[in-house]
């Protein structure tokens, strides 16, 4: 009788894939050299055409051992021959492994080589399901899902680690590990049932869900980036269309409590304060600030300085010293303690010495409006110094008139021109206008009676002290823009000249024309602009310049004609800055050759230049001379310098 024959295991392992995921065919892959081992004989159950069966005991027994060893089981590939066609080669692609009832199956992809392919060749096994028993049935549907979860734990990390590597690479890995697997299947018989128990149910998942086991390199390559998670993306916050707002202050909202909106209030005018309201016209008392009303000694230093501009003697033409001379008096003068000491509020704009020569007052005019004297004669220091306002605004020029001494004057950028006189103890108003801001102004007589003064905006004005009222005489529009010092010509007074942004004009007082004046004279050196310019004092044949670029240029004016020719030129910086008031260079009343200006050079000083560009002296005041002196005076007979900073401070160089 003859026995029938079950399929061997080759079968089971590499039929089902064959014949149903592969579809068609693949072409030809062309195989290197296998090494073809003896397989073992299936068991007698199998030949039989029955499978073991598989107690619960022994399914439990081992669920928890094989589970174990199937999570440390390595990629396993094998090469089979069939016994009945030995002429087909057989090579798996991919191991896929997965765990059915508690343990791990070896599941082998064999593909086939079409040279040597029939097609009766291969049957396809009916699915052993059908013979299992009813026991078989319901344990494999009652573990269905745990299957299901525990493929997709372990064919995801396989899939994507094998997906990586190319097809001569799996079949050389092929090659090395069929000897292991091979050694594995001698050792017991035990282990050649599991893979047909295995097989049959990965059958039978494959019938149910859409997981495939026999899959090609291409499609185990989409499912993987089909399962690739997506890019995370930042979430952007959703706009909260109703959502309730930040809590508000009902008295904010002008809601009532009671919920009911409260009536609207009367908006009222905003008053806008100036910051730099005007001063009442008319005189104003002489009243220090930073002394009482009925101090004594206030009223002792009126008296006292009304008495000595009576006895004043008034300066008489000398001749000029010698160079060596001048420089030995220059030498003698020193600074200390004693003569420094801060006197306005303020940067100093300008500053002028009392011409009397028995005592020494020092005037200075600050940026905040205020006007100090500093008695250095006195004493003490606090007793000596007297700070008034006649001013809200910056003081951009200061004199003593030459007529009597006992009257300063001062003009400030409010528009307003004063005069202090210390007899009276007052400040009496000598010009005013509201709509236009003062620069500068000067004596056109020698009596101190008419005055010349400079406008921001261009403007001149002749006033006259005589007439009553504190109107000019005449408003005169010149040919500049602006102008920012305004000089008399010491001998032929009916000249003065005038410092605008880059040109220098020489104007003829006789030939004003209120709708527009032509100067005499152009001086168009200068590439920026002019901070000042000045008649020598005795005899105006010198002018010199300060210029923002950097250069003190000194000009021939002995014969006013067309052209005023450049003699010198000195480099100097005079860049100040935003916050140090800039450098006006003056003539020593003295020794008329000769340039007093300050300097940025360290340590600071105030340096003194002959008309030859040459420099005569330098005053350093060592620590007692920490600053810059932007604005410097000379007295007109004696050897005493005075130098104001950007801080309220006076130094005083004296013999």
């Amino acid at each position: 009788m003859p026995v029938c024959r079950g399929p061997s295991i080759g079968q089971l392992a590499s039929e089902p894939v064959c014949a149903a995921r592969q579809g068609p065919p693949p072409l030809p892959v062309p195989a290197p050299p296998l090494l073809l081992y003896p397989l073992p004989a299936p068991p007698a159950e199998i030949l039989a055409g029955r499978r073991p069966l598989l107690s619960r005991e022994k399914m439990g027994s081992r669920s928890a051992s094989e589970e174990k060893a199937g999570s440390r089981q390595r990629l396993q590939v094998k090469v089979n021959e069939y016994k009945e066609n030995q002429n087909i080669t057989c090579v798996s692609l991919r191991p896929v492994q997965t765990t059915v009832l508690g343990k791990t199956p070896k599941v082998y992809l064999v593909p086939f080589s079409l040279s040597n392919y029939k097609s009766d060749q291969f049957k396809h096994p009916k699915s052993l399901l059908n013979k299992n028993s009813n026991n078989e049935f319901v344990c494999k549907k009652c573990k269905k899902t745990e299957i299901r979860k525990t493929c997709r734990r372990i064919l995801t990390p396989k899939m994507e680690a094998t997906s990586s590597k190319t097809e001569s690479t799996l079949q050389k890995s092929s090659l090395d590990v069929c000897t292991e697997s091979n050694k594995r299947q001698h050792k017991s018989t035990s282990d050649t049932v599991i893979p047909s128990v295995d097989m049959e149910s990965i059958q039978n998942l494959d019938s149910d869900e859409d997981t495939t086991l026999g899959l090609s390199a291409a499609r185990l390559r989409e499912m993987i980036k089909k399962r690739q998670p997506p890019e995370s993306k930042r979430k952007m916050p959703k706009k909260r269309e109703n959502g309730t707002g930040c809590r508000r202050s009902m008295r904010l909202l002008k809601v009532d409590p009671s919920g009911v909106s409260l009536p609207a209030t009367p908006t009222q005018p905003t008053l806008i304060a100036d910051e730099n309201p005007l001063l009442p016209p008319g005189p104003l008392e002489m009243t220090p600030e930073n002394r009482d009303d009925d101090n004594d000694l206030f009223k002792g230093f009126l008296q006292t300085w009304a008495e000595v501009s009576k006895t004043s003697i008034k300066n008489t033409e000398k001749e000029l010293s010698s160079i060596k001379n001048y420089k030995a008096n220059l030498n003698g003068m020193v600074i200390n303690e004693d003569t420094v000491h801060k006197v306005t509020k303020g940067p100093i704009l300008s500053v002028a010495l009392h011409p009397s020569e028995i005592r020494t007052l020092v005037a200075a005019g600050a940026k905040s409006g205020q006007v100090g004297l500093w008695d250095l004669t006195h004493q003490s220091e606090e007793d000596g110094i007297y700070v008034f306002q006649p001013h809200s605004q910056p003081v951009s020029c200061l004199y003593f008139s030459p007529a009597n001494p006992a009257h300063i004057l001062s003009l400030s950028y409010d528009g307003t021109l004063r005069c202090g006189d210390f007899s009276r103890a007052i400040f009496e108003e000598v010009c005013r206008d509201e709509r236009s801001s003062f620069s500068s102004f000067d004596f056109l007589g020698e009596d101190a009676s008419t005055l010349i003064v400079g406008h921001w905006n261009g403007n001149i004005s002749l006033v006259d002290r005589r007439t009553p009222g504190t109107s000019y005489e005449k408003l005169i529009n010149s040919s500049l823009r602006k102008i920012r010092t305004v000089h008399v010509h010491p001998v032929h007074r009916q000249y003065f000249i005038t410092a605008g942004l880059r040109d220098t004009h020489i104007y003829d007082a006789r030939h004003l024309n209120p709708r527009g004046s032509q100067p005499l004279i152009s001086l168009t050196e200068h590439t920026k602009s002019v901070a000042s310019a000045y008649f020598s004092p005795l005899t105006g044949n010198r002018v010199v310049t300060t210029c923002a670029d950097c250069k003190l240029r000194i000009f021939d004016s002995s014969c006013i004609s067309s052209e005023i020719p450049l003699l010198t030129t000195i480099r100097h910086n005079t860049i100040t800055g935003r916050w140090l008031t800039r450098f006006q260079a003056v003539w020593d009343p003295k020794q008329e050759d000769c340039v007093i200006v300050g300097s940025m050079a360290h340590p600071r000083r105030v340096e003194i230049f002959h008309e030859t560009g040459k420099q005569v002296h330098s005053f350093f005041g060592g620590e007692c001379l920490v600053s810059v002196c932007s604005i410097n005076a000379m007295h007109p007979t004696r050897y005493i310098l005075a130098g104001g900073n950007s801080s309220g401070k006076i130094h005083v160089f004296m013999n």
